[in-house]
């Protein structure tokens, strides 16, 4: 093993005391290309190309003298210390930090990036990282080959978003272009690079605000939220104990895409939003989308909005993750099912729909569970029934998906 480990992180500035000391006395050294023709990287050294990090934290920990690895920005932030930290290799390492590449490209930018969410995109996660940039109003994305700019353009169709995209950050062909979403595909990109991604409203808290990233402290304490916070009256399949259901069965989370198909309200939709969820909502009715738009702006959410009449119109949205069907019936079930989403929740009014619907998503390969919802509101100054509401709540999950 080696006898030292240090990982240096370069931004492009003079390196420090601390940095050249640890070079000095490396006779391994690891990094890019352009990190190995620094002039401090002792001639007589052995030189590791960094490519795979597990590879190089192999002959790292066969080596037997003082190792040192270079990487651009602050290496524990996104970066090599992880891999060189676990427990298959045994490294204990010194870390001499550099200025972040996100935290660069934001100054590049001019901006505060405390309210920012950060994630990385490769071929693996582009599609989660994409829908990150749907639901939240400023992301950063530190980007790969095959997962870049042009790649989260070209996913993000249908939703606006401006694009500042450093690449080559620290260096001598460091470039800062700005653009919208649209026009990133029209470009060839040099990597490395970052994007910022930034599309909404965003608001500026007097204080600075208390947490990074997403404060999930805004808007109304609670869930399934009463006909009142949305306008008024809401649809059948509106009520606020089926759409808490609804939202139990589906668990959206940051990353996810959910489809909510026939969206009334909004309700149902600006809920998902709220849990950090990307969002698409469907409705053939432009009234329905108007008061949508309307929920999704009084909750400080992100979304989607698609006018048109399912099934047909599904056919060119993204992959979902989650869905709900507030409408359609089985057939729209159906052409649901046939995008494999991990998950499916829809409701019935009577027991024979719900069996076709159940019927259908069981053909379609998903566990059924279905549950008799009954809710009874009460006045509680004379303890009298005000309202009754029942419906059938079906829950499809894939088996063969993570839950």
């Amino acid at each position: 093993m080696a006898d030292r480990v240090t990982v240096i992180g370069w931004d492009g500035s003079p390196l420090t005391a601390a940095a050249r000391s640890a070079l000095g006395a490396a006779t391994l050294v690891a990094g890019a290309a352009h990190h190995l023709s620094l002039p401090e990287v002792p001639a007589a050294a052995e030189r590791i190309r960094l490519g795979s990090v597990a590879l190089a934290a192999r002959r790292i920990a066969n080596h037997r003298g003082a190792a040192v690895v270079l990487a651009d920005g602050d290496p524990g932030f996104f970066g090599v210390v992880r891999t060189l930290r676990a427990r298959e290799f045994g490294l204990e390492v010194e870390v001499v930090p550099a200025v972040s590449s996100v935290a660069a490209a934001f100054a590049r930018a001019g901006m505060p990036w405390d309210d920012a969410q950060v994630v990385v995109a490769h071929r693996r996660t582009l599609r989660r990282a994409v829908n990150v940039c749907r639901a939240h109003t400023k992301v950063a994305v530190l980007t790969s080959p095959g997962a870049g700019p042009a790649e989260l353009g070209l996913l993000l169709e249908g939703v606006h978003r401006t694009f500042v995209i450093c690449e080559e950050l620290g260096t001598a062909r460091e470039r800062v272009t700005i653009l919208t979403s649209d026009k990133a595909a029209d470009h060839t990109w040099r990597d490395p690079n970052v994007v910022i991604v930034i599309g909404g409203f965003v608001a500026t808290a007097e204080d600075g605000g208390w947490i990074a990233g997403r404060d999930p402290g805004t808007g109304p304490r609670g869930w399934a939220l009463p006909a009142e916070a949305y306008g008024g009256a809401l649809g059948e399949g509106e009520t606020d104990l089926l759409r808490a259901a609804q939202l139990a069965r589906l668990g959206p989370r940051v990353g996810d895409l959910v489809w909510d198909i026939g969206s009334g309200s909004g309700a149902f939709a600006t809920e998902a939003a709220r849990t950090g969820a990307a969002v698409i909502a469907v409705d053939r009715n432009p009234g329905s989308c108007a008061r949508t738009e309307d929920s999704a702006r009084r909750y400080g959410v992100q979304m989607q909005i698609v006018h048109g009449a399912a099934p047909h119109i599904l056919e060119n949205l993204p992959e979902p993750d989650v869905v709900r069907v507030g409408g359609g019936g089985a057939a729209v079930v159906s052409a649901v099912a046939d995008r494999r989403p991990q998950r499916i929740v829809t409701h019935a009014a009577t027991r024979d729909a719900a069996e076709l619907i159940g019927r259908n998503l069981t053909e379609h390969g998903y566990h059924v569970e279905c549950a008799l919802l009954q809710s009874v509101e009460l006045d509680t100054r004379a303890w009298a029934e005000k309202e009754r509401s029942v419906a059938f709540l079906l829950t499809g999950r894939l088996p063969d998906r993570n839950p």
